[in-house]
Parts: structure tokens; C-alpha cells; sequence
């Protein structure tokens, strides 16, 4: 089986010259990592999968202190408490906001979606304490445990590396006067292949900006109407249950929602989730929005298969489309302290999605 990140093969390589591929093809455990660590990419669509991943590298950190190449011991072990864990992964990079999920139950059930055939869990869940499971530790009798940390290690170094990459854009973004130059740094931040959480950023701090400019006019009655502008708030972290709503606008009550295009039967599901409240889909693509809302509404027309109010309900739920073409414009559009205000929104945001300290 070929080895997906070249990383892992180097390590592969430093750590067994002779035989990493056979190591490798003999450790689900190493395979199933392999495949947890897409996000190292720059363009990826993968999630992090840090709770996961910290799951089983939290138990590692304390078998090999304890009984790395110590067979017999390992067997009698009954677990490592829970809050000892928890603690450890917690103070991880990235961990702070990670729930118990991955050791209660997500691990295992993915473990075993990737490798049905599996006779046992990767994680042994004893009354509150957590092992793995020894099949998974050794490799013939080659215990792979400093191997598996030692990836775990490298994957989290490339993250931090990655995630302070845009940092250093940003920082030099707002000491730049070129705002030519500053408009199309964002612009080139803006692609199909962006990762997900930071088009999300971009797209909000984008849109943050321009409805702010834009006027509307409230009131019970004609003598208490007043002047307002638009304001747009972020609902929470990426990737959060949201119920669907990325985005809230006042003091019109629009739901905005973050997505991909290629995933529609997703858009009726964030329908669904707000009782067919009328979404507007900001959406990572360089498609014509009026393209995509054709290829939206049938969608819906197959899946409604004729049935007229299935058609309705969900055409009246579509209250907008806006993809990366309106945002570059409106980018454009904008004053060049507004594009400084941009910046400093992308910049919060971000720091505070990869739990980073504000400068301000």
C-alpha cells in the first residue's frame, strides 16, 4: 500500500531503512494516521481531525514512558484515567477547545469505517480509562509506538507552520501603504482551492464591510422610522454546529451560509436545519451565481420529483447566492480604510479560530 503523505515516509524511512514499507503495510495503526493528516496541504478540504488524532496521541505519550517494548506489563495494564488524557490533549496545539468525543466512541467508529474487517478497537474503553489496544502497538514483535508519536509530532509542526503562514501575510499586509497591492494579496487568498475556514474568514470580514456601507431604514411607524446601517455578525468558530448559519445580519434577520458548490444536497439540509428560513449561500466558487442557482433549482426539481411544494419550499428557502465573483468586487468597490478594516477582521478572526493571542 503506497504511503499518501511523504512525510511519513521519510520518517518510515528513517526509522525502519530496510523494511518501512512492510511496517507500514502491517500497521493499521500507522495506515489509519496516514490517512487522518490531508490537512497539511495547502489547499485541502480535510478537516484537522486534532481530536482524533490527539486521542491516541495522548495515550501514546504516557504507554511509551510507561511500557514501551514491555509486552507482558502492557497486557495486565487496565487504562489510563480519563482526566489524565483529557488534561494532556487539552494543552496540545489546537486542543484547547476539543470535547471527550474522540475518546468515548469517534476514533473507534472510524477506525473501524476505514478497516471493517478489524477483529478489535483501536482503543480499549475500561470504565472510564482508555488503552490501546496491543495489536496495534506491534508490528511483528517491532513495538511501533515511537514511530506513530513521531508522526503525530511532524503533523502538528507542519500545522503550526501552515497556520502562521497567513499570520506573516497579514502582518505585512497591514504595514503595506500599497493598497493596489493589498487588494490583490486578498483577492489571491480567495480561490476555489482556499482552505475552508479561512474563505470562511475572508468571506465574512469581505461581507462585514461592505453591507456596513449600506443603508436601511427601520421603524413600528412612519414618526419612529430611523436610519441604519447593516451589520453582520460571525455566529462562532468554523466547522462549529451552527445549525446552519454562519453568518446573521441585523437589523434585516438574514442567515448566511459558508459551502461548496459541489455538495447540494447540503444546501437543502442547512434548509431544513432553520425551518426553510431564506438562506444566503456564500459559496466557494468562480461559477456565474446565476449558473449556480440553475444548477441548485435542479437539483431540487429532481429530488422533488414533481411534487410542487417540495419545489417551493425550497426555491422561496434560496434567498441569495454569492460566490467569490461578487465578493472580489465588492472588495474593489470599497474604500481603502475599509480594505485596512478587512485586514484587521481577518487577522481577529483568525487568531482567534487557531486559538492565538490578540494583539489588540
Amino acid at each position: 500500500m503506497k504511503i499518501s503523505e511523504s512525510f511519513i515516509k521519510e520518517i518510515m524511512i528513517k526509522e525502519f531503512p530496510l523494511n518501512y514499507q512492510i511496517i507500514y503495510d502491517k500497521s493499521l495503526l500507522l495506515q489509519y494516521l496516514d490517512k487522518k493528516m490531508k490537512a497539511v496541504h495547502g489547499n485541502s478540504k480535510s478537516r484537522r481531525s486534532l481530536a482524533n488524532i490527539y486521542a491516541i496521541y495522548a495515550i501514546l505519550h504516557f504507554y511509551i514512558s510507561d511500557f514501551f517494548e514491555d509486552k507482558e506489563a502492557y497486557r495486565a495494564f487496565t487504562g489510563y484515567d480519563y482526566t489524565k488524557l483529557f488534561q494532556f490533549y487539552r494543552s496540545l496545539y489546537g486542543g484547547s477547545k476539543l470535547q471527550n468525543h474522540a475518546l468515548n466512541s469517534r476514533v473507534n467508529g472510524e477506525f473501524r469505517n476505514k478497516f471493517p474487517n478489524v477483529e478489535n478497537e483501536l482503543i480499549i474503553i475500561n470504565n472510564g480509562k482508555y488503552l490501546l489496544h496491543i495489536d496495534y502497538l506491534y508490528v511483528d514483535d517491532v513495538d511501533i509506538s515511537k514511530t506513530a508519536c513521531e508522526i503525530i509530532e511532524k503533523y502538528i509542526e507542519l500545522l503550526v507552520y501552515k497556520d502562521h503562514a497567513l499570520i506573516l501575510i497579514l502582518e505585512e499586509l497591514q504595514q503595506s501603504h500599497n493598497y493596489i497591492q493589498k487588494r490583490e494579496n486578498i483577492e489571491e487568498l480567495l480561490t476555489e482551492d482556499s482552505e475552508a475556514r479561512i474563505f470562511e474568514i475572508i468571506s465574512y470580514a469581505i461581507l462585514k464591510n461592505h453591507y456596513k456601507n449600506v443603508k436601511v431604514f427601520f421603524g413600528y411607524s412612519c414618526d419612529e422610522i430611523k436610519e441604519e446601517f447593516l451589520q453582520l455578525y460571525k455566529t462562532g468558530r468554523t466547522n462549529a454546529n451552527d445549525g446552519g448559519i454562519d453568518f446573521v445580519m441585523r437589523p434585516v434577520g438574514r442567515f448566511f451560509q459558508v459551502t461548496e458548490v459541489d455538495h447540494y444536497d447540503k444546501y437543502l439540509l442547512d434548509i431544513d436545519k432553520v425551518m426553510h428560513f431564506p438562506i444566503t449561500f456564500v459559496i466557494k466558487t468562480d461559477k456565474d451565481k446565476d449558473v449556480v442557482l440553475n444548477e441548485v433549482r435542479k437539483y431540487i426539481t429532481i429530488r422533488a420529483n414533481g411534487m410542487k411544494v417540495m419545489e417551493e419550499r425550497y426555491y422561496k428557502a434560496i434567498e441569495e447566492i454569492i460566490t467569490i465573483n461578487e465578493l472580489k468586487e465588492w472588495l474593489d468597490d470599497i474604500s481603502d480604510a475599509d480594505v485596512d478594516r478587512i485586514i484587521r477582521d481577518i487577522d481577529i478572526f483568525y487568531r482567534l479560530e487557531m486559538n492565538m493571542e490578540l494583539d489588540y
